[in-house]
């Protein structure tokens, strides 16, 4: 198989989001770079998208950045940071550690994936961070999640200054709940501290959606194709919502 001239290097890439960002970015031309820390999860992403570069890292750590830096030979036009944070609970009994943790994933993980590609970047390239709906919309029952991709926002604004003057641009893509497996535990962890059952919650979040629906894993790697136009300069430093109609404030 020919080598693809330029790179997208996705963290996260053996989740539900990063599979489904690796096949569009694949077909969008582009070599792939997958990092996770399953060596196992990525044989078999490996196995079903032919050329693609595996790459195990632990991004809360800065080991990654030798790691990933180690595999990206050749001109990198996008990454994805999208590595999934541990469910923390709501804010009054979540364990502080985790919720460090969570920070140190997002907001850490990030910078460690820049730091990782900065002498591959150049005019064009776009870091691309995978937040969520909760980031802009605190409850009380998502506390990991809330707090971290609040921060990510921040960071992400941070990163498209510092960056700017090279012609990079940074973008944030902010789901709304989607229907994954890690949904499912985020909503029994909810039923379990109400004494209701997994589909009433499920039930309550679908009707938070003016819908009716969750944000689907296709839907956030479209969103981070369209980001691979030439127009999408123009939004960097922004936050791209695919929240399915639960956002109520204004901006």
């Amino acid at each position: 198989m020919q080598e693809r001239e330029e790179l997208a290097v996705v963290v996260g890439a053996t989740g539900a989001f990063g599979n489904a960002m690796v096949d569009r970015l694949a077909a969008a031309g582009l070599g792939v770079v997958a990092v996770a820390r399953s060596t196992e999860a990525l044989a078999a992403l490996r196995e079903r998208v032919p050329g693609l570069i595996a790459c195990a890292a632990d991004i809360s750590s800065d080991s990654a950045i030798e790691a990933i830096s180690g595999v990206v030979d050749r001109p990198v036009r996008m990454v994805v940071h999208g590595p999934g944070v541990g469910v923390a609970g709501g804010i009054l009994t979540a364990p502080t550690a985790t919720m460090v943790d969570a920070v140190n994933i997002k907001v850490g993980g990030l910078l460690r994936l820049c730091r990782a590609v900065d002498g591959l970047l150049s005019a064009g390239s776009r870091i691309v961070a995978i937040g969520g709906h909760y980031g802009f919309e605190p409850t009380a029952y998502a506390a990991s999640a809330g707090v971290a991709n609040a921060a990510l926002v921040n960071v992400v604004r941070q990163l498209s200054l510092a960056y700017g003057p090279r012609g990079v641009t940074a973008h944030l893509i902010a789901p709304g709940p989607a229907d994954t497996e890690r949904l499912h535990r985020v909503a029994a962890d909810r039923a379990a501290q109400r004494g209701i059952t997994v589909e009433d919650v499920l039930g309550e979040m679908l009707a938070e959606s003016s819908i009716g629906r969750f944000t689907t894993p296709e839907q956030v790697a479209w969103a981070v194709s369209v980001l691979l136009a030439p127009e999408a300069d123009a939004m960097t430093g922004s936050s791209l919502m695919l929240d399915s109609g639960r956002r109520r404030g204004l901006p």
